[in-house]
């Protein structure tokens, strides 16, 4: 047949409560016919994941997924934790971070990937879950992290399976190939990671809004103290010192031994193993934490 008419598509999205381009989808299929259409879209189990769209999404699991010097991250949301403890959801969360490490961090991306022996995409394969188990679920975020000559540290927390977690961490390390001791490193870093939730590797990665909020924060209290001049820089430069060492990772305490910076850490690792290492980036990810990109379009519509 011809083209689908917007009205025709639209009147099947309001009878079945499926999206748009689900029903052009089935019209397509059923030539245009709109009962036809109706019972493709019940036997795809689309109709009913539709419904389930507008449910709260707030539990479900973080899945990493680790091959050599790329690794990537994937949360994957579900509204119980009963879900999350379904065999067949873990399969799907273990297979969806596999795939993670060819899109990077695009996650509409990764849902337009082939869901391998499905014969679907990754993002029809989540449909076909949500109607078949009975609750909503969405494919929230995932990133990647690779390495060119060094490897990834890999952890999660509170663990439901390998590679499942409500906290999951990755450290990428340049440096030490092959080597256990930077292995360990690596690991221990990603555990401290998870524990201690920094926001950048270092001074320079720190987002330049977040230090000039800071910068703003700490400046207005030091001037409401009454101090100006080389007294009040000082006080500013002190409290910013004590910002840096709370937030960068290689400044934080380390949480397994509490006397020593991580950077320290690292620097005897790198000499006991003879080799140059430097910690290059991280991921952390935690079941249902608010992301900068969604507080700052909260913001915005306030």
């Amino acid at each position: 047949m011809g083209e689908i008419s917007a009205a025709l598509v639209k009147t099947l999205r309001e009878r079945s409560g499926a999206g748009m381009m689900d029903c052009k989808r089935a019209l397509k299929e059923t030539a245009g016919d709109l009962e036809s259409a109706i019972d493709w879209l019940r036997t795809h189990g689309l109709a009913a994941a539709a419904k389930k769209s507008g449910r709260a999404t707030a539990d479900g699991l973080i899945g990493l997924c680790v091959e050599g010097s790329r690794a990537a991250v994937v949360e994957v949301n579900s509204e119980t934790d009963f879900v999350a403890r379904n065999a067949v959801f873990q399969e799907f969360v273990r297979g969806v971070a596999k795939l993670a490490l060819e899109t990077g961090g695009d996650v509409e991306a990764l849902s337009r990937v082939p869901y391998p022996e499905a014969g679907q995409t990754v993002g029809e394969r989540l449909t076909h879950l949500i109607a078949t188990v009975g609750e909503n679920m969405a494919l929230r975020r995932t990133a990647a992290l690779a390495v060119q000559d060094g490897l990834i540290g890999a952890y999660v927390h509170a663990a439901q399976g390998e590679g499942l977690g409500r906290i999951g961490v990755l450290v990428s390390v340049e440096g030490g190939t092959g080597n256990p001791q930077v292995a360990q490193l690596a690991k221990q870093l990603a555990m401290h990671v998870a524990a201690s939730n920094p926001i950048a590797v270092s001074r320079e990665g720190v987002p330049a809004d977040v230090l000039d909020r800071e910068k703003r924060v700490i400046a207005e209290q030091a001037q409401a103290s009454g101090k100006t001049g080389p007294v009040l820089e000082k006080i500013v430069g002190g409290r910013l010192n004590k910002f840096y060492q709370e937030v960068c990772l290689l400044e934080q305490p380390f949480v397994l031994d509490a006397d020593r910076k991580v950077s320290a850490v690292v620097d005897q690792v790198a000499k006991d193993a003879g080799t140059p290492i430097s910690v290059t980036g991280f991921v952390r990810f935690a079941l249902g934490e608010t992301t900068k990109a969604q507080a700052d379009a909260a913001d915005a519509s306030a």
